[in-house]
């Protein structure tokens, strides 16, 4: 079995890599949840991009149930500050998340305008919320979040939903919804044909040059206007998990140290804005490509929040050296070890599956299929 600190350090790049998974894999679907009510005009229409993710929307959720789950197994602190203190967040997205299975299968089951206008609102927030609500979280994150601990480990969350919803973190949600919806209608190039995929290629044109600008402001603000975090000192990585013992502060600029010690971390911001610039560049000429330089923006966006944050996992804002941190919020090294030999069985099988089901049902979905199948699609 590795060291503790080599097991710690595993499970941070897990998680990232799992919660980056989501947000590529599922990003996409949510993307074409928000841009329902633009893209498609007609009934056939929005069937056309109700069926483009059907196949693949619950399948992609997986990422989802993995992330939380690893984040409860792994970081069970971090798990119950975060999700305590953002209780109401969490409902809203799950509720939310509620709508889109429900969506999926109940709107075509009756022919009246007034029931599939309801659920194509419903997906339409299913889309919108889980983005916005995810975006808003990590803008939070990014600032602190107001918890601390008492001398028995029990942590206490000082906040309310309203304090959430601050011009930073509403900026950080809009960066979300952007980014998603710039990868869902890329998605929608890729398995759409004739007005919808043009209205998808501009919707994936303003929604790239929206990534962009929102993606550059909200890294000024982090260098200018944020309080970041920094670790002084060291901290034994082979301890017992306590988030006491360590001494931390906050200063404007703090989340760019890493940045700056470690150069090849900028590769992640420009794989957001360079990605998003491929996007405007291939559009309809190559809207394979295009959706997969959606995807590296997507990944270069989430992976710069991480990198800027390491070793921080869950920054307090009321009490700084109570933040949690990769090297004092995990498991024990046994529950680490037990739970990466799953992890190393199940994650390929949950790749080889995703890509057996893009190959089998790859191709589009046209008005034509709809029409002729009508009682056997979405």
């Amino acid at each position: 079995m590795p060291d503790y600190e080599t097991l710690r350090l595993i499970w941070w790049i897990l998680i990232a890599v799992l919660l980056v998974g989501y947000a590529v894999m599922d990003g996409f679907d949510l993307g074409v949840g928000t841009l329902l009510p633009f893209v498609a005009r007609t009934d056939a229409e929005r069937r056309v991009l109700i069926n483009a993710i059907g196949p693949t929307w619950d399948g992609n959720q997986v990422w989802l149930i993995l992330g939380a789950g690893a984040v409860f197994a792994a970081w069970p602190a971090v798990y119950a500050a975060a999700f305590s203190g953002m209780y109401a967040a969490l409902l809203l997205v799950l509720f939310a998340l509620f709508l889109r299975p429900v969506g999926f299968d109940y709107r075509s089951k009756i022919d009246h305008p007034l029931w599939r206008r309801i659920w194509d609102y419903a997906l339409f927030l299913g889309g919108i919320v889980p983005a916005l609500v995810m975006g808003i979280a990590f803008g939070n994150f990014l600032q602190g979040v107001p918890f601390h601990f008492d001398e028995t480990l029990r942590s206490f969350y000082e906040g309310g939903l309203m304090d959430l919803l601050n011009p930073f973190a509403l900026l950080a949600g809009l960066v979300s919804v952007a980014m998603l919806s710039m990868h869902g209608a890329n998605f929608l190039l890729v398995k759409t044909e004739g007005v919808v995929q043009q209205r998808a290629l501009r919707a994936s044109r303003i929604s790239a040059v929206l990534t962009i600008v929102l993606f550059v402001c909200a890294g000024a603000w982090i260098i200018n206007g944020i309080e970041g975090f920094r670790l002084l000192g060291s901290i034994d990585m082979q301890a017992a998990s306590s988030p006491f013992g360590k001494t931390v502060v906050r200063e404007v600029g703090g989340w760019m140290h890493n940045f700056y010690e470690h150069p090849w971390m900028w590769a992640a911001p420009a794989a957001g804005i360079g990605g998003s610039l491929l996007v405007l560049l291939f559009g309809m000429r190559r809207p394979g490509m295009s959706w997969i330089a959606s995807a590296f923006a997507v990944a270069g966006i989430a992976t710069t929040a991480g990198l800027a944050m390491f070793p921080f996992v869950l920054p307090s804002s009321t009490h700084p050296s109570q933040s949690l941190l990769m090297w004092d919020a995990t498991s024990s090294p046994l529950t680490l070890w037990l739970m990466l030999l799953a992890a190393i069985i199940f994650i390929p099988l949950i790749l080889m599956y995703t890509a057996w089901v893009f190959r089998v049902l790859r191709g589009k979905v046209t008005v034509e299929q709809i029409q002729q199948n009508d009682h056997a699609v979405y």
